[in-house]
Formats: structure tokens, C-alpha cells, sequence
């Protein structure tokens, strides 16, 4: 199973468990969060990004595995994706440098995941 999908089913999952809780205070929460990077004043490719920049300062991986896949669905560049990058470790320092390799890894998987076809299962033929 790649990464991607790992980390996204996984992700999946432990939502739908949280959810499944029906705690008020968390789903207010997990609305709020959902709410804030719809489109409004700024676009969600730009939320996105901030998203992205703020979880390498805070150096929380999932985080950045999140935005990088919503920042991909955006059509983001390699170039602003480095930009991107490039703000996140100036403002965070060098202690952002290790999650930084993994996002550029996680980068390339997701772009290669695109360009990949998918493996034809038996009941495919």
C-alpha cells in the first residue's frame, strides 16, 4: 500500500471513530477546522499553503502530509511548493529542516502516484 493511501485511509478511519464518539465540543471543532479553509477572502489554494507553511513551523508530519495531498489537488507548481517550503524553514529554523525532507518526499509520491497508472486487478481484465 503506498503512503498516500496509507496515510489517508488511516486518516479516514480514526475520523469516522472521533466522529462516531458524538462528542459536541469535538465535531464543533472539526467544523470549525473544515470551515476555515473554504474559500472567502482568500482562496483555498492560498489557505492551503498557510496550512502548509504553519504545520512545518509546528512541525507536525500528518499535518503537512494533509496539506501537501490538498495543495496537490490545488495544482500547485513545484515552484510554489518550494516557496512555500522556503517560508517555512526561514520562519521556523533549522529544526524544521528534517520535516521539510519528508514533505519533499511526500511531494514526489504524490506527484508520482498521479503519473502512475493504477495495477489492473484480476476482475479489471
Amino acid at each position: 500500500m503506498s503512503q498516500v493511501t496509507e496515510f489517508n485511509e488511516y486518516r479516514q478511519r480514526m475520523n469516522e471513530k472521533i466522529m462516531a464518539a458524538d462528542n459536541k465540543v469535538i465535531k464543533r471543532f472539526f467544523n470549525l477546522d473544515t470551515n476555515t479553509y473554504q474559500a472567502g477572502a482568500l482562496d483555498v489554494k492560498t489557505k492551503e499553503m498557510l496550512g502548509l507553511a504553519c504545520s512545518m513551523v509546528l512541525r507536525c508530519d500528518d499535518c503537512i502530509k494533509y496539506h501537501l495531498g490538498k495543495c496537490y489537488e490545488e495544482k500547485l507548481t513545484d515552484e510554489e511548493i518550494y516557496e512555500v517550503f522556503a517560508i517555512a524553514n526561514l520562519i521556523g529554523g533549522s529544526i524544521v529542516i528534517p520535516h521539510f525532507r519528508r514533505a519533499v518526499e511526500y511531494w514526489e509520491i504524490l506527484k508520482e502516484e498521479a503519473t502512475t497508472p493504477a495495477p489492473l486487478h484480476s476482475h479489471d481484465a
